[in-house]
């Protein structure tokens, strides 16, 4: 449902204007561990005097409690100058661009290259485990951004990134193009998260949607024009494997500015004598600091319950598999068992208990969890039902499958001007608009996702579900920045997208049952007599569906089954949206304009 491959990020804080009597003072809105996180955020509905944002005077500028990599990034922060700062989103943006147009066209190359091998019923598969394991990579690799750094763990996420794509460029066999493309998501992950990171590190919270929303503004362009790039490839001069190898040398090219200005900041901070030595660490010491048994048993614990969702299909008996069920029972027993660890028994905690048990952080993460696993099921089938029901040829159903993607990059930057210069109270946002829009989108589809019904009313309920999720994807971590402090900023959005993964498996294998139960059926009572014995065929094959004359009996019964089986697919989500609206509604009402800057930000 996000625009951009996994990866997001929010706002940030803002001190009230003590000359307005009316303020309350919100110099405690991010939460502080050692005080009760009930008391922590001030609501403020009136409007302050002055809209500028400042930092406690009394606060230090680098955390003492910090770990080595948030006291090096809020001590770099110190040495930027603004027009420094601006080079450097201009920077992230060329990144993201290219980020962008490369997913798209290695996700279009990805069939043939498996095709290549005689291999092309894996592609999916080769997608689950590598998508499973570069998803699972950012809980690590938010410790090694909060321990050794940003920009060291940049370096690591391009060199990644980097071997996937010549990895794929060269691979022989479905194997090693499997493993590459694990590198490359890996690396990609990790890129993404170091941007939304480095700009919740250095921007003001009541900017920073805007500056988020920049950041994914490069798929405004990449969605219309990566289709074309990929067709060249696949059936040019070029060659199918310069698709990926060109990639090999533009994606180091274009990080390598930003990395160097990254390096010599910290060098810079250095030695102007506002980053401490490292003390080095023992074997043991670094495993403690790194809390390498809890994220072993939340990272076995997901892998196990993600992965029995997406394989379950590949077992004769379904779920009821001995496998699917012991995958299922043990990763939900470990991952209970991470929670256990982190209250009573890890040294260092991968995220404050505080933190995992404050209400905001809860319903941020249940809003986050039914958010896609509504949108999961209503959207698993939403090409073929372009394809099929409303008869639109392939490019024109793709364009209407990227609307949500158009609709959200445009929104989310004028929600970001709207926390800017209207209003920093993201809840209401979130509860009157981002919600209920989405809900209204979803649910007016199960009248309009029927047989006869002009194409355009579903475009219609499109643009409203890429309004609506538009803004909770950047409300989702706007709220969870707004109450922590910086050093937690990376493990926070690290567990939101693990949550956003076990939300989206469970959408995806919620809307496969209901597809696999309902559909076939309502084929065996709609189908005429002489189409009785293609039921199998029919129900298998998008393209045999769709090659019935439009119009005749066989094609209205296909339509009016994928109308029926729609209609419950869309109930179930709009049900579900209910946990959303009803999380969003228990969330603390934080004003962003008038609650503390935790980081250095210029812009």
């Amino acid at each position: 449902m996000r625009f951009r491959v996994p990866g997001f990020v929010p706002q940030a804080l803002t001190a009230n204007n003590p000359a307005n009597q009316n303020d309350v003072d919100v110099r405690t809105t991010s939460v502080d561990v050692e005080q009760p996180y009930e008391k922590k955020v001030a609501v403020n509905h009136g409007d302050s005097a002055s809209d500028t944002q400042s930092e406690d005077p009394n606060e230090e500028k680098v955390d003492p409690e910090a770990s080595h990599g948030t006291q090096t990034i809020q001590a770099m922060t110190q040495v930027w100058s603004k027009n420094e700062l601006i080079m450097a989103y201009v920077m992230i943006w060329l990144i993201a661009f290219i980020l962008a147009f490369s997913s798209g066209i290695i996700n279009t190359l990805t069939p043939y290259i498996t095709s290549e091998f005689q291999s092309h019923s894996l592609t999916a598969l080769t997608g689950v485990l590598s998508s499973l394991i570069a998803g699972l990579f950012k809980l690590p690799y938010a410790k090694i951004m909060d321990i050794w750094g940003r920009p060291q763990g940049m370096c690591l996420m391009v060199a990644s990134c980097t071997m996937g794509i010549i990895m794929m460029a060269g691979c022989n066999n479905v194997t090693t193009y499997c493993a590459a493309q694990v590198f490359y998501w890996m690396g990609y992950n990790g890129i993404d998260f170091t941007i939304t990171v480095f700009i919740a590190d250095t921007s003001k919270l009541r900017n920073r949607g805007f500056f988020v929303a920049m950041a994914a503004s490069p798929y405004l362009i990449t969605t219309w024009v990566y289709g074309f790039a990929a067709t060249s490839f696949v059936e040019g001069s070029i060659g199918l494997r310069w698709g990926f190898g060109i990639f090999a040398i533009i994606l180091p090219v274009t990080c390598a500015p930003f990395l160097t200005m990254l390096f010599l900041k910290q060098r810079k901070a250095k030695e102007l004598g506002l980053i401490t030595a490292r003390v080095p660490h023992t074997f043991l010491g670094l495993c403690k600091e790194f809390d390498v048994v809890g994220l072993l048993i939340l990272a076995t614990g997901l892998s196990l319950f993600l992965l029995a969702f997406n394989i379950y299909s590949y077992q004769s008996a379904g779920f009821a598999s001995p496998l699917i069920i012991c995958f299922i029972v043990f990763g939900f027993l470990l991952i209970l068992s991470f929670c256990a660890w982190e209250r009573f028994f890890a040294p260092v905690t991968f995220i404050p208990w505080g933190l995992i048990t404050n209400r905001t952080v809860v319903f941020t993460y249940t809003m986050a969890a039914s958010l896609y696993t509504g949108w999961y099921i209503w959207d698993s089938y939403f090409y073929s039902l372009n394809i099929v029901l409303f008869n639109q040829p392939i490019l024109y159903a793709t364009y209407i499958g990227n609307i949500y993607t158009i609709g959200s990059c445009f929104i989310c930057i004028v929600y970001g001007l709207l926390l800017r210069y209207v209003s920093g109270r993201v809840k209401l946002y979130s509860l009157f608009w981002g919600a209920p829009l989405t809900m209204l989108g979803v649910g007016l589809m199960i009248k309009f996702r029927q047989p006869d019904v002009n194409i355009g009313y579903i475009v219609m309920c499109q643009i409203f579900i890429a309004f609506g999720g538009g803004v909770l994807v950047i409300s989702e971590q706007t709220t969870l920045m707004a109450v922590s402090k910086q050093r937690d900023f990376p493990a926070l959005l690290a567990m939101e997208s693990m949550i956003i993964a076990i939300g989206s498996a469970i959408g995806s294998t919620i809307a496969g049952a209901m597809w696999t139960g309902i559909f076939p059926a309502k084929l065996a009572i709609n189908l005429p007599a002489e189409a009785q014995a293609n039921l199998t065929t029919i129900y298998g094959d998008i393209t045999v569906q769709s090659s019935y004359e439009w119009g005749s009996p066989t094609r209205d019964a296909i339509n009016l089954s994928y109308g029926e089986t729609q209609r419950y697919m869309l109930i179930a989500a709009t049900c579900i949206y209910v946990i959303t609206i009803a999380s969003v509604a228990l969330w603390q009402d934080v004003d962003l304009k008038k609650s503390k800057q935790r980081t250095h930000g210029l812009l």
